[in-house]
């Protein structure tokens, strides 16, 4: 790799038709986290003009109102115009049973050895790059709608809820050090125009970025294409688990193929995705390496992860190797389905907030996020 490059990430508002589907599929997560913690449930949504499907298999001794869940949730979000708001949309629910094959390879009558949900590979990372451990082009593209987000609930009635970010920054060895180009597209009241946009996210922009980030060279850029009235779901179909990328690194890591929302914790796409964050971190946090990768992988039906990579390109600190961190890893945390959900408390209603504005890099405060949190570094040291 050069010394100095540009690279770039993308972010999506809460308004977003996929980020729509995803929070509406995280709410019945929570819905039955919160009254059987020991639910199986696989729920996907579609969104498009004044109508929301929902599609999917559950196993639960609770059965929630889905159709208030779905309405609470695009009113959140504040979308109500005509072609797409609460009072109105049409709802098809074809939700139904899981099947008996799933379930038989997913518990164990001991709760010792439950199976992982499904096969797949995930990937966790962390990077000293920002003050989350995350990526820096992701996390301030993030940053710049959520910003926007508090504003637009805060009272600025021009912003609608529709929005996309992109943040592409320079890097010098290694590290970030300047902003290169910001695109934001943001859907509008028709009483505001491109300018009066601008004149809204610039100042958002500004402040959001360290001291000297933001210089004469960098390039903004607001709706390229003019206006932007109509959005949401109304005029862009939406579906969950589209937005993995959002979801995650912003493309500086590699990634599984397995979305997140609308999966209980047994399934190891969202569950071990996690653990892996999490692992990530501490090791960054606990200055064994500025940059990590952790992949784990999994078969269907079996407790433990047949295996794990690591990779610290090349920032590992001392005399360690990465052999000697996975041996650690295995030692501090048990990655089996229970064991992840144990240690991550995953078997609770806090899916919701993650549904938007990235799953990783957000504060472990309130009971959410308990991945992103650094309560493992002193384990990793003393097994090292």
């Amino acid at each position: 790799m050069s010394a100095e490059y540009l690279f770039t990430s993308e972010s999506v508002s809460e308004g977003h038709p996929d980020k729509v589907a995803d929070q509406i599929s995280d709410a019945v997560i929570d819905a039955f986290m919160a009254k059987d913690p020991n639910s199986r449930v696989a729920v996907e949504t579609l969104v498009t003009t004044n109508l929301v499907v929902l599609a999917g298999e559950v196993r639960s001794n609770f059965a929630p109102d889905y159709d208030k869940l779905v309405k609470d949730t695009i009113a959140k979000i504040g979308y109500d115009l005509d072609n797409f708001n609460p009072e109105s949309v049409e709802i098809i629910n074809r939700v139904h049973e899981q099947a008996a094959e799933i379930a038989q390879g997913v518990d164990a009558g001991s709760k010792a050895e439950e199976g992982a949900g499904d096969q797949g590979l995930m990937f966790g990372y962390a990077t000293n790059q920002t003050p989350t451990l995350m990526p820096a082009p992701i996390y301030y593209a993030h940053k710049i709608l959520e910003e926007l987000s508090k504003m637009r609930h805060g009272g600025e009635k021009r912003l609608r809820p529709d929005a996309k970010s992109q943040v592409t920054l320079g890097y010098k060895n290694g590290m970030p050090y300047r902003v290169d180009t910001v695109l934001v597209s943001h859907q509008h009241t028709a009483e505001i125009d491109q300018a009066g946009l601008k004149e809204i996210i610039w100042p958002v922009v500004e402040r959001i970025f360290p001291e000297g980030w933001v210089d004469d060279k960098t390039k903004f850029l607001v709706n390229p294409t003019g206006s932007f009235i109509d959005g949401g779901p109304a005029v862009d179909t939406g579906l969950t688990g589209r937005k993995i990328i959002v979801d995650t690194y912003g493309g500086m890591s590699r990634h599984g193929g397995g979305a997140f929302s609308g999966k209980d914790h047994t399934k190891v796409d969202r569950s071990a995705a996690y653990a892996a964050r999490y692992l990530a971190k501490n090791i960054v946090a606990a200055d064994l390496a500025d940059h990590c990768e952790i992949q784990l992988c999994y078969a269907i039906g079996v407790p433990e992860p047949l295996a794990i990579y690591l990779d610290t390109f090349g920032s590992i600190k001392g005399n360690l190797t990465e052999d000697r961190i996975i041996k650690s890893v295995r030692e501090c945390m048990s990655l089996t389905p229970r064991g992840i959900r144990e240690h991550l408390e995953l078997a609770k209603p806090i899916y919701a907030p993650t549904a938007s504005y990235g799953h990783f890099g957000r504060e472990a405060k309130d009971g959410f996020f308990p991945w992103e949190k650094t309560d493992l570094t002193e384990q990793l040291v003393k097994h090292l």
